[in-house]
C-alpha cells in the first residue's frame, strides 16, 4: 500500500502532484472549493482540521499556509498603508498544529517567511525554465543534499537592449518568435496577467503543470519540488514502518 499524505492549504495541487509522483496517496484540505485538485479533496479549515482524529490514517503532512504576509507584493501593499489588505502570519500556528500530530511534516512558503532551518528550492535545479524560489521546513526526517540554483543554463526569452551600446540583442522566445519586450524577466515568470498569445501554454510548460486555471498556476509550486522532498520523506516513512 502507498503511504498517505495530508496536504493542508492544498490549493489546486501543485505540491500534491509531486508527492503523488514520489509514491504517496494524497488527500487535500482547503477552505475554498478546489475543482481542479487532482486527488481526494476535503473542504475544511486547515487550521481546525481534526488531526488527532485523522492522524492515525496519515503517514506525513504537507502544509502551504497563505504567503501574502511575507510575499513581495504583500509587503509593497503594507508600505502604501493599505491596512485593509493585510494578511495574518499563519506559519507559527501551522507549525504548532503539525507538531501535535507527531508525524513528519513539511511547511512550504515564500522567501522571507519565518520557517525553521528551511531549504530553498529553485526551478532551475530541476531543469525547469522558471525560478520561483520557495522555502521548505522539513521536520522529522533527513532531507539530504539540496540541489543548488542553476540559473546559468536558463535561456533569455525576449529581445533585450544593450544600454551600453544602444543595440538590440535579439533572442528567440518560445516557439521561435521574436518579441521586443525589453525589461522583462529572462526566464518564464508565472505571475500576473498573460502578456501575449500562447503564454498560458508557456507557463504550464515551465511549471510542469497542465491542469490548473491561469490564476491557480500563479499561486502554485512546480511538482518537481515536492517530488524531490517526497522521495526522501517516503524513504523515512517506510523505514519507520519497518522498524
Amino acid at each position: 500500500m502507498r503511504p498517505r499524505l495530508l496536504d493542508l492549504f492544498c490549493g489546486a495541487g501543485g505540491a500534491a502532484m509531486g508527492y503523488h509522483r514520489a509514491g504517496f496517496d494524497v488527500v487535500g484540505v482547503d477552505i475554498s472549493p478546489q475543482p481542479n485538485y487532482p486527488f481526494e479533496f476535503v473542504r475544511a479549515e486547515a487550521l481546525t482540521f481534526p488531526l488527532n482524529s485523522f492522524g492515525c490514517n496519515f503517514d506525513a503532512i504537507h502544509a502551504s499556509p497563505p504567503c501574502q504576509a511575507h510575499s513581495t507584493i504583500g509587503k509593497q501593499i503594507r508600505k502604501l498603508g493599505k491596512t485593509e489588505n493585510e494578511h495574518p502570519d499563519l506559519v507559527p500556528q501551522t507549525r504548532e498544529m503539525l507538531k501535535t500530530s507527531g508525524l513528519p511534516y513539511v511547511i512550504e512558503n515564500v522567501m522571507g517567511a519565518p520557517l525553521d532551518n528551511p531549504i530553498m528550492l529553485c526551478g532551475s535545479s530541476f531543469g525547469l525554465n522558471v525560478r520561483r524560489h520557495r522555502l521548505f521546513e522539513c521536520s522529522g526526517f533527513d532531507i539530504g543534499l539540496v540541489p543548488p540554483c542553476a540559473h546559468h543554463w536558463q535561456k533569455p526569452r525576449f529581445v533585450s537592449l544593450d544600454k551600453r551600446r544602444g543595440l538590440k540583442s535579439v533572442v528567440p522566445v518560445h516557439g521561435g518568435a521574436q518579441l521586443d519586450t525589453r525589461g522583462l524577466a529572462s526566464v518564464v515568470g508565472v505571475h500576473g496577467h498573460h502578456n501575449y498569445a500562447g503564454e498560458r501554454a508557456l507557463r504550464e510548460w515551465a511549471m510542469g503543470i497542465d491542469w490548473m486555471s491561469p490564476y491557480e498556476l500563479t499561486q502554485a509550486i512546480p511538482p518537481a519540488y515536492t517530488e524531490f522532498i517526497g522521495v526522501q520523506l517516503l524513504a523515512h516513512v517506510r523505514q519507520e514502518a519497518a522498524a
